[in-house]
This record gives structure tokens, sequence and C-alpha cells, in this order.
């Protein structure tokens, strides 16, 4: 069978932050896809916003680089799981993998799991240690956490005779002795020529093309990103595209776009092994097959995992609702959610039995809070409710999803971080002391045991712990209360200017939240309590001004700074009877029912319905 030696396709996968956008770049760089005087930003894969700011990829990307007459196609994937949607499809796309691997931090839970979906596609590794010049780097080490991972992931014989690269992504160096690097990245495209396999050249047979992800643009409409499995395409060719449903529609090749470097360029034809941009279909979805029309034979569906995390998203009904907000009908933020799906496989949008809100599932927390994030960005106003996690029933039992959580935290840490877990039903399955003052602990916790522990961690370890953790399985649900807000919040019981005044008289019942001069609303979270029961205060009280004068002056005070959310802390605080409300401008949290008198009238009704059952 004849291969196309002169293409290989690859995909760049490893944890969150162990330099897979900063390899990708450094790639670029060093074979001369970039003019000598074209500028180009540092982490130039990272496209969005929100990616350069957090430093994360959330969307694959792909890229094309020629080494020496070799194409290689490479894939940027994202590192956390809540975006493992993506990592999937690409595996579909290439036919080997570079598995980055930090030389200091080693295997981590999102190493993990984006291995696994690579074994399973039976990809050809290279395994790449970055990282080589940090301080503390144990490459040896490392390597052997690897090959044990492999091995507890059932790698087969020819897939645990890896070839190791040993890089400096940042400095542009790699080499294949942990020892000394050399001046370049000659090693590592060396290797990926001659370990991954050149694509099957069975471009003579009928067109096989599958769609993996998907853009669009204003001018083309949507675009089908893909690889040609089989045969050739031409533009202006009729195809027929077959459907998820089952059903077969029929369109014309408008445009096809290759890559090289960052940009799209248009050709005339895809071959066998090709990864192409497609436009001229308008209903295109990932996993749908493009083949002959005379010839109609559909690839296997993609598997995509199940959503674990749900929230309700409404439309915003505050008493400051559409101030800030262009975007805040109903109507708009369905067709938003709606579009949403076009691009993102793993979420899920159900209609409610009210026509303002919608059930909005994701695959985490950070899943969620992005299209949040980029939502408010773009002008739409909403509220959410508190995320729950979506239980299932697996042969008559209900089963919840369990996280596996990898810590790393000081030595003096660990009995806190062990308690605080246990306190969240988790379990620890492994304790590995590095001998350096570090800690790595290892837990399966219920996925509702971590909504809203990361503050909590973050305090328990001074800032000092690192946590990470990754979807493991639905196991049945563990009894009692897991996780969960314990202290009450601060509620604003008027409607006004918080005053310097007020927050000081409430300053000793808790921390506030709000700074001088804010606008709040009655019903409004101000603040939390340091008891267990919420209280109403008065923020927006102002000092009585009088002509008679003090015979004690008044003192000084000295405020507390407020306790200022993000979006992420914000929807982890939340409790089941409160809302986040997100606007353009502000994040505030409030009471679903923001009357004080109602809300006692429902606590009495709730407690009487728990008694009777």
């Amino acid at each position: 069978m004849t291969t196309r030696n002169d293409l290989r396709n690859i995909a760049i996968i490893a944890h969150v932050d162990h330099g897979k956008t900063t390899l990708v770049d450094t790639l670029l760089h060093q074979s001369g896809t970039f003019r000598s005087n074209e500028h180009v930003d540092e982490r130039v894969m990272d496209s969005n916003d929100i990616e350069r700011e957090r430093g994360i990829t959330i969307l694959a990307k792909n890229t094309a680089i020629n080494y020496k007459g070799t194409r290689i196609n490479i894939m940027d994937t994202p590192g956390h799981a809540d975006f493992g949607g993506e990592v999937e499809r690409i595996m579909k796309m290439v036919d080997g993998v570079l598995l980055v691997v930090d030389a200091y931090e080693g295997c981590m839970p999102q190493t993990r799991f984006v291995l696994k979906k690579a074994l399973e596609q039976n990809l050809t590794p290279i395994v790449v240690v970055n990282k080589i010049d940090r301080d503390f780097a144990r490459p040896e080490e490392v390597v052997d956490e690897v090959i044990d991972l492999f091995i507890e992931l059932d790698a087969t014989e020819e897939q645990l005779e890896f070839p190791v690269v040993y890089a400096s992504a940042i400095n542009g160096t790699a080499s294949t002795d942990p020892k000394q690097q050399d001046e370049n990245m000659e090693s590592l495209f060396q290797c990926i020529i001659e370990n991954i396999p050149a694509p099957i050249d069975n471009s003579e047979e009928p067109l096989q093309f599958q769609v993996a992800l998907l853009d669009y643009n204003d001018y083309v409409g949507r675009i089908g990103i893909g690889r040609v499995f089989r045969g050739t395409m031409h533009v202006g060719q009729q195809v027929a595209l077959m459907k998820l449903d089952g059903s077969v529609k029929q369109f014309r090749v408008t445009k096809i776009f290759g890559f090289s470097g960052l940009k799209r360029i248009e050709i005339q034809e895809a071959k066998a092994g090709d990864l192409v941009a497609v436009s001229g279909m308008e209903d295109i979805n990932v996993g749908e097959t493009v083949c002959p029309i005379e010839h109609q034979d559909a690839l296997p569906i993609l598997h995509i995992d199940e959503p674990t995390l749900q929230m309700t998203f409404l439309v915003n009904n505050s008493p400051f609702a559409g101030r800030e907000g262009k975007y805040v009908t109903a109507r708009k933020i369905e067709e938003r959610l709606r579009e949403q799906l076009h691009t993102d496989v793993s979420l899920r949008v159900d209609n409610t039995d009210s026509p303002d809100a919608w059930i909005v599932s994701g695959r985490g927390e950070l899943h969620l809070s992005i299209l949040i994030e980029n939502m408010r960005r773009e002008g739409y106003e909403l509220q959410v409710s508190k995320p729950e996690v979506i239980v299932k029933d697996i042969d008559g039992v209900r089963c919840e999803p369990v996280e596996r959580v990898q810590i790393d935290a000081p030595e003096e840490n660990t009995g806190a971080i062990m308690e605080s877990i246990g306190a969240r039903k988790g379990e620890m399955l492994d304790m590995i002391n590095n001998g350096n003052g570090q800690v790595r602990l290892i837990f399966m916790v219920p996925a509702r045991g971590l909504i809203g522990y990361t503050t909590e961690f973050l305090t328990l370890t001074r800032g000092f712990g690192i946590l990470n953790h990754t979807f493991d399985s639905y196991k049945p649900m563990a009894q009692g209360q897991v996780g969960g807000r314990r202290q009450g919040v601060l509620v604003s019981m008027e409607t006004g200017k918080a005053t310097q005044y007020g927050i000081t008289g409430v300053a000793d019942r808790g921390t506030i939240f709000v700074e001088p001069g804010t606008e709040v609303y009655e019903g409004m979270i101000v603040g939390e309590h340091t008891r267990e029961n919420d209280l109403t205060v008065n923020i927006v009280k102002a000092k009585q001004m009088t002509n008679m004068r003090s015979a004690n002056k008044d003192q000084t005070t000295t405020m507390k700074k407020a306790r200022i959310m993000s979006l992420e802390e914000s929807l982890e605080y939340l409790n089941d009877d409160e809302y986040c409300e997100v606007t353009p401008e502000s994040i505030r949290l409030r009471k679903k029912v923001l009357d004080k008198n109602e809300r006692e009238k429902a606590a009495k009704r709730k407690k009487l319905a728990e008694v009777n059952q």
C-alpha cells in the first residue's frame, strides 16, 4: 500500500501549562514559516482574547509547516478536560501525537486524560520532556512516570517503545540526551519524520472526508475542518453530505482551504491524508461525512463524552436589568446559546417549562464559565444558577460523576487538605513525598464536592498549593451532604448606593463584597456572614448630619478592603436559593427571592416540606 511520504499529521497533547502552544510557536519559527521581518506575537496559536489573558488553549487550532520537503500538519489541542470534546475529535484526524510533559511536574491528571484518548485511537506517541531548563528538572524520573502511565492505560507493546526528546520550547532547543541540548529543534523534527506514520495514499478510491471542527466566516458561512480519509476532493465538485440523523444532502464544494503557518490558503484540490477546511455546506455538523453522490459511504460517527455539569441560564430580571447590556431578551439569549451549539459539540441546551430559562450542560465549571464570559463580552445580560452535577441512572442505581484529583502542596498542609477532602467524601489513592518539602496527594472525589472547593483550598495552603482534577467515571452517589457553602450571606435590605458609613456599621459581621459608591438593590448579596445564617443589612445608610457639635470627635475608621470575586469564584460561591447576575459591566450575586418577608416565608415552607418527608 502506497503512502504519502511528504506528509505527517500530528497533534500536540499535554496537561494545561506544560508548554504545548509555546512548542508550536518554536516549531513554526524554526521551520522558516514566517518571513524574517514578519512580526509574530508570543503564543501565536492562542487567538481568542480569553486564551491570551488566561494563558490557556480553549479551542483546538491547526497549522502546517514545511520541513525539508515534508509538510507537517500540527493540531494544538486544549489541556483542560473541560474542553475534552475538542481533544477527542482531533485524535481522529491525526496519525501520531507529541505528548508534552513538564520536566519538573511530571504526569498530571490531564496528561492522563489526553494520553488515554490518544492510545484508544491507536496513535503513535512521541514523548517530549519540556522545560528541561527549569530548576529541579528531573527528566529521568519523569520518563519513568510516563512509562508507568502508559502501562496503567493498557498501551500496546509498540506504543510503549516511544522515542523521547528533551526540549526547552522557550529557548528553542531540543536533544535526545537529557544532559545536554542542541542549539535548535532539529532532533524533534527528525523524530517526527522518522516515527510518525505517513498517511496512506488511497486518493484513487471514492472520496471520504469527515468534519472534526467547525468554523464560521461572515463571507462564506459555515466552514467544516477535517481530514480527507480517502479519495480526492475538487473545488466545484457536487458531493453528498451524510447527516448524523441518516439523511443525505447534496451541495457543491465552493472553496477548499489548506493551512500554511497561521494562514489559510485557497487550494483547488485535496487528497487522502490532507487536513483541510471546506465551505459551501450551510448546515454541516461535526462527525458528518462528505462523499460522492454515487458512492455514499459514511464513516463512523465521532464519540464525544457526555456533559457532567449543568446550570440554568435565565433572562436577567433584577431591578438593574437592561442597564448595561445590549442583548437582554429571551430571544437573543436563546439565539446565542443555539449558535454556540454549532461549534461546541460538548454542550447541550434544553428548554424548561419557562420561556425565559434554559438548562445548559457542559463538561465542567470552566467550560460553562468561558461561555458566560464570552457572552458578557459580546454585550449579553443574563442570570445563572448554581452549577449542579448531572446524575445518571445506571442499572437502577443513581450515579454521580467522580473526579480524579491531584494536589501538590507543602508538607505542613497535608493534614488540613486530607481533612477538608474527607469532609467532601473524597477517598485518598496515593501520597508521594518528593523529599523537597512538597507532597503529591491523589484522591477520588465526587464532582459536587469540588464545586466551590478552590477558594477553601487556596486558603488552606496560603496560595502555595496546586489543584488539578479531571473526570474519571460515574459511581454510585455518596450519601449525605457533600461540600457546599457553610457560611450565610449579608443581604441588602435597601436599594441605593453603598456608603462608607453603612459598610463600616456591618464590617464586623463578616466580609464585604462591595465598595463604597457601588449601586446595590434589595435582595442583593453584599457580603459573607461570619455565621451560618443569612443576615439582612443596610449598607446604604447615610450618616445623620446635625449642627450639634459632638463631645467625642469622630473616630477615624480604617475600612477593610472589599473582596471582589471573579466570575468563576462567584459561580462556585452560589447556594441553591441564589443567582449570579452577569452583565457586560458587573457580576452581582443575589437571592432568587428579593423581598425579605417572602424569603422567610419560602424558607419556612421548605422546612415544613422536609419535616413532612
